[in-house]
């Protein structure tokens, strides 16, 4: 009899075990629900045919993407979408730890594109999406993609060996910091349809490109500031771009409202007006904007003489013959922006990099932040005084 009782207990653990199981059981339509809401916020839209859950992975299949805050909406098919490691959050929103995509292999009209590896780490569903806050937001920690090919009519045209993307916020949700890199970059233009391209770049060396991409940067969300601390391409034989960039007041308000002004654009019936008021729009919203600095610099890797060779001998010149002449060329063109101050750094750092061709840097950095009205007003008004309004200097073979 005691035996008996046990057994009931024992029976009665178990079933109120697996009731509570299935009553906290994980619902893939209500993530993907979520899912889909949080990508409307920003003027997307997700689709699925069916989901099915199992344990920890939801399934969904026929998985599309539609972009809506453009002219004209473009719906991406992402097919099977595999999410693993699924829970739910305290703010009924879900955390995934990775999402897979099915690998791409995509023809039409003679092109062949294909990509492989493509996942996503740490995926944040929030509970009650929002723009104002980085917790209302659909963020990740990583993404991924493997090689990635591009062929024309059977010859391949351009490939990636992969892609990596990193993000993290900051633990009281204040800031995001990124840094994405694309790496393993070739093209082939040895087939050029133009024929005097085709001409320059074979004698330019440049009809195979060999690079790389690296961006990293971060946002405060309260001040709206974005700081682009490296946004650099690097191409071998040729040289390395790198471009920096600081502003303020690109706040989650300022982000929703030129969403709503886009979409307004998009609904007017009027293209025309549309078109007009949303212009009108943007300006107003801009000017909420502050301009902290900026840079852009280039890193030469021999770039530089083939192209005094190439255009000297075009003029029947050498390189050095034709570098002399843009050293005699470059005073006289800024004597007409009437900037005395740049006229004479432009031209001796020109002067400095064509004798010896290492880098040459442009730099914006006002004492303090300059509203983006002043910019705007400067430019109509007063274009000559931007250079000292912006702070620009300009420097060679530093």
């Amino acid at each position: 009899m005691k035996h008996f009782k046990l057994t009931q207990v024992l029976f009665a653990g178990t079933a109120a075990a697996l009731l509570a199981s299935q009553a906290h059981a994980l619902d893939g339509d209500d993530m993907l629900k979520k899912l889909g809401a949080a990508y409307a916020a920003y003027g997307s839209q997700i689709t699925y045919d069916s989901a099915t859950t199992d344990d920890t992975t939801v399934v969904a299949k026929g998985v599309k993407l539609k972009v809506e805050n453009t002219e004209k909406p473009v719906e991406v098919p992402l097919g099977d979408v595999t999410f693993s490691d699924v829970e739910e959050a305290d703010d009924g929103g879900y955390y995934a730890g990775n999402v897979a995509f099915q690998n791409v292999d995509l023809s039409k009209d003679g092109s062949h594109v294909t990509a492989k590896d493509i996942q996503i780490d740490g995926l944040s569903i929030p509970g009650t999406p929002s723009t104002d806050s980085i917790d209302g937001m659909i963020l990740y920690e990583s993404a991924h993609t493997g090689p990635v090919t591009v062929e024309q009519d059977g010859k391949r045209v351009f490939q990636m060996d992969k892609t990596e993307t990193n993000v993290t916020v900051a633990d009281d949700s204040s800031s995001i910091a990124f840094d994405t890199s694309l790496s393993g970059i070739w093209a082939d233009l040895s087939d050029v349809k133009d024929p005097k391209a085709q001409e320059t770049i074979n004698k330019l060396g440049l009809t195979n490109i060999n690079g790389n991409v690296v961006t990293k940067g971060s946002w405060t969300s309260a001040t709206g500031k974005i700081d682009i601390t490296e946004f650099s391409v690097d191409a071998r034989d040729l040289g390395k771009i790198n471009l920096l960039l600081s502003m303020s007041g690109y706040t989650p308000q300022l982000m929703k409202a030129m969403q709503d002004a886009t979409k307004a654009a998009a609904a007017n019936p009027d293209k025309k007006a549309g078109d007009t008021a949303l212009g009108m729009t943007m300006m107003g919203l801009l000017q909420q904007l502050s301009f902290n600095s900026a840079s852009i610099r280039f890193d030469d890797a021999s770039i530089t003489k083939r192209l005094l060779d190439y255009f000297g001998k075009e003029q029947g010149v050498t390189g050095e013959q034709f570098a002399q002449s843009l050293k005699g060329m470059v005073p006289i063109m800024m004597a007409q922006l009437n900037v005395p101050d740049l006229q004479n750094q432009v031209s001796a750092a020109v002067t400095k990099f064509l004798d010896d061709p290492k880098n040459i840097e442009v730099k914006a950095a006002p004492a303090g932040p300059v509203a983006a009205p002043m910019i705007m007003g400067a430019a109509m008004g007063a274009p000559q005084t931007l250079p000292q309004v912006l702070g620009v200097s300009v420097n060679a073979n530093q």
